[in-house]
């Protein structure tokens, strides 16, 4: 029934002379989201982009772009030629397809051709007329409708469409640089990850593993969280770090109360490196301010202390609850919560310092060679690349 999906999009409409830019990082985006399907085409028109479905159902193409950053909002649309008449015929066919039970409803028509004989509001009368006359169940309601008719005049065609189906919204991704985000197993940092993917930003992650500490278990469980973010993105690139060696020497020479605050402190040096040698400009993780020791703002500004680079967290002033939702949006919340712990749990002591102070935690780590054992950490570093729908990643 529907021959094309119009998709819009907000805030690149406000983009100015760099509009152009982002709309062609929009369409490469929703293009490597949809190319399995062969037949299916898509263009830039008039502050819009139009998917030609070309025979293919356009719920599995809606599936495939719902998660796309930059989409607002999509409509499977009926194009019909600037004819009055094959415009009221089709408007009725369409409604008696979708309409099933007595429904509120109103028009909305848009002249964007001027050319057609009609104005909006002479369209939107002649139309509701007709419609009412020729569709049963339906009853005139212009200020709270249950259903919108919508009829779109363009130089090309009438759009017809009755469904208005939301995007994430947020910009496309890789308008905006690129960050290393700190991906541990648990529920918060897939989040983070996201919430920045619909900034614009091109995400890599990092992810610390302290085998025989922690399980291959624990291991495969970001392995499939970042295979989730790929099939957001594209493509994640995840980084694991071998953070072994670096765990027992914290164990060995540090007091167990800043042992979480010396590990995350050697975490931000490890990821400062990385994202220098993969040229990202910025780490992101998925700190809410207050929910464990190591999220106090005394431990972030201690922690925060090692690097220059900026650190985005996008969840500092969320509630867990509400984390949770996108999470669960997301289907990365029943990878997370399966019971495989990571190196952020596994150590962590009785008491932890949730107030450490930035000089105690230094001399805390003069026992520690830094240096070697950054650099050890980073010379073991595995990367492997994971791609939308791939079931196994591809080792570097």
């Amino acid at each position: 029934m529907y021959s094309l999906l119009i998709a819009r999009y907000g805030e690149i409409s406000i983009k100015g002379k760099n509009r152009s830019d982002f709309e062609k990082k929009l369409v490469e985006n929703m293009q490597r989201a949809v190319k399995e399907f062969d037949k299916v085409k898509i263009t830039r028109i008039g502050g819009r982009v139009v998917i030609h479905l070309n025979g293919t159902d356009f719920r599995q193409v809606v599936d495939k772009l719902r998660w796309v950053p930059g989409i607002v909002s999509m409509s499977p649309v009926i194009t019909v030629e600037q004819n009055l008449d094959k415009i009221k015929q089709a408007a009725v066919d369409l409604l008696n397809k979708v309409v099933q039970t007595p429904i509120r409803f109103k028009v909305e028509a848009r002249r964007a051709d001027k050319r057609f004989p009609l104005t909006s509001p002479e369209l939107t009368k002649e139309l509701g007329a007709h419609i009412l006359r020729n569709v049963p169940d339906l009853k005139v309601d212009v200020h709270n409708p249950e259903l919108t008719f919508t009829c779109e005049i363009r130089e090309e065609a009438a759009y017809l469409y009755v469904e208005v189906i939301p995007g994430p919204g947020g910009l496309p991704i890789g308008t905006s640089g690129k960050a290393m985000l700190l991906l541990s197993g648990g529920i918060d940092s897939p989040v983070a990850g996201w919430m920045t993917m619909k900034r614009g930003l091109e995400i890599e992650a990092i992810h610390f593993h302290s085998y025989p500490f922690t399980s291959d278990r624990a291991r495969k469980k970001v392995e499939d969280l970042a295979k989730k973010l790929a099939g957001l993105s594209g493509r994640v690139r995840l980084h694991v770090v071998h953070f072994t060696e670096i765990q027992k020497a914290i164990r060995q020479h540090c007091p167990e109360e800043l042992s979480i605050t010396v590990m995350r402190r050697f975490m931000l040096r490890i990821a400062d490196r990385l994202a220098h040698s993969r040229k990202a400009l910025a780490l992101v993780t998925g700190e809410s301010l207050g929910q464990v020791a190591s999220q106090t703002l005394e431990s972030m500004y201690v922690i925060n202390h090692v690097t220059n680079i900026p650190i985005l967290r996008p969840l500092v002033a969320m509630d867990k609850v509400d984390i949770i939702r996108i999470a669960k949006e997301l289907e990365t919340y029943e990878i997370s919560i399966l019971p495989y712990e990571d190196c952020c749990t596994i150590f962590m002591p009785k008491s932890p310092r949730t107030r450490p102070r930035l000089e105690e935690t230094e001399k805390a780590e003069r026992n520690l060679d830094i240096e070697a054992l950054v650099q050890e950490a980073i010379d073991k570093t595995e990367s492997v690349i994971y791609y939308k729908e791939m079931e196994t990643g591809r080792t570097e």
